[in-house]
């Protein structure tokens, strides 16, 4: 056997040679094989692609999967900033290709060699699969996520049976305990009682110990208390600082506020994701007024002059 180990060796460097000669390199050094061809226009510049990706160590260890955590990659393709970015290779397919993707890790921990594991030893890759699944305009793409927003909030609605009024911004609310007691004014310091859901009912946050142990939040060191808000200054999201001003101390009611009002494209955190729609049920539990200047006296108007008629009278 031992005088065939030579031959196997050699046999085993020659695929590989082999398999890096089909592949392609990338001006920042990244080694890509595209698996097909599809006929399709290719990815351009400004392009949102959504895309499916496995990432691997050299030895298929798998790092990451969309496949498994069942949310797919987004991006907009743009000049590439570093080899790792992939948008020196994306620009190569179309919708439907998939392709593999050799990173060397020697450039992603040039200069940063003490934070390299050591899965990752010098002169390996960093391997990517990845799966084309749809390239759209920036416009198209935002229209999709709004449709698919409105609707989870419509369904949301109509699930809960929410009887809900709608303001000129967009913000969707029903008052639950009306009040006739001081209205808030910009301003004015309120503190309010909470709680935050998104729209599979899941809560993030709230002021009230009760819900949030009741639904498994983690908040040590919290203290449970009505949260204080000046409010109608840009201390909280839009939808509380024009919802708040709607309601009067003791009143309760359930905000159901649109992303554009709430994080936006950004999200807030694990439990936020980009463009969500949040609810949440609110109590305005006191009111601290500030002095409000006082509004200015209106004007009477300018009376009109009265021209007498002028009457003339005929000579006989």
């Amino acid at each position: 056997m031992m005088k065939y180990i030579p031959f196997i060796f050699a046999l085993i460097l020659a695929v590989n040679a082999s398999a890096q000669s089909d592949m392609q390199r990338t001006p920042k050094g990244a080694l890509c094989q595209i698996y097909t061809h599809n006929t399709g226009e290719k990815l351009k510049d400004g392009d949102i692609i959504t895309f499916q990706y496995i990432q691997k160590t050299d030895k298929d260890s798998v790092l990451y999967s969309t496949y498994a955590s069942g949310n797919v990659g987004q991006a907009r393709i743009q000049p590439s900033q570093n080899v790792a970015d992939l948008m020196e290779v994306f620009p190569l397919l179309a919708v439907g290709d998939s392709v593999l993707v050799k990173v060397p890790t020697d450039s992603l921990f040039k200069e940063h060699e003490d934070k390299r594991p050591a899965f990752f030893p010098k002169g390996s890759n960093l391997d990517f699969t990845i799966k084309i699944l749809k390239a759209q305009s920036m416009d198209a793409f935002m229209a999709e996520i709004k449709a698919t927003e409105v609707n989870a909030a419509n369904k949301y609605t109509a699930d809960h049976k929410l009887n809900l009024q709608t303001t000129a911004s967009g913000l969707k609310y029903v008052i639950t305990q009306p009040s006739t007691k001081l209205k808030p004014q910009k301003g004015d310091t309120l503190l309010v009682n909470y709680a935050g859901r998104s729209l599979d009912d899941k809560v993030f946050d709230s002021s009230i110990e009760a819900i949030a142990k009741g639904a498994g939040l983690q908040q040590p060191g919290r203290t449970y208390e009505p949260i204080e808000v000046i409010v109608g200054t840009g201390g909280v999201i839009p939808g509380w600082d024009e919802g708040l001003l709607l309601l009067n101390e003791g009143s309760k009611a359930t905000f159901v506020v649109p992303s554009n009002l709430a994080y936006g494209a950004q999200g807030n955190g694990n439990d936020i994701k980009p463009f969500s729609t949040l609810v949440f049920d609110v109590e305005i539990v006191k009111i601290k007024p500030v002095k409000h200047a006082a509004a200015p006296a209106a004007k009477a108007p300018a009376k009109k002059p009265v021209y007498k008629k002028k009457v003339t009278t005929k000579k006989n």
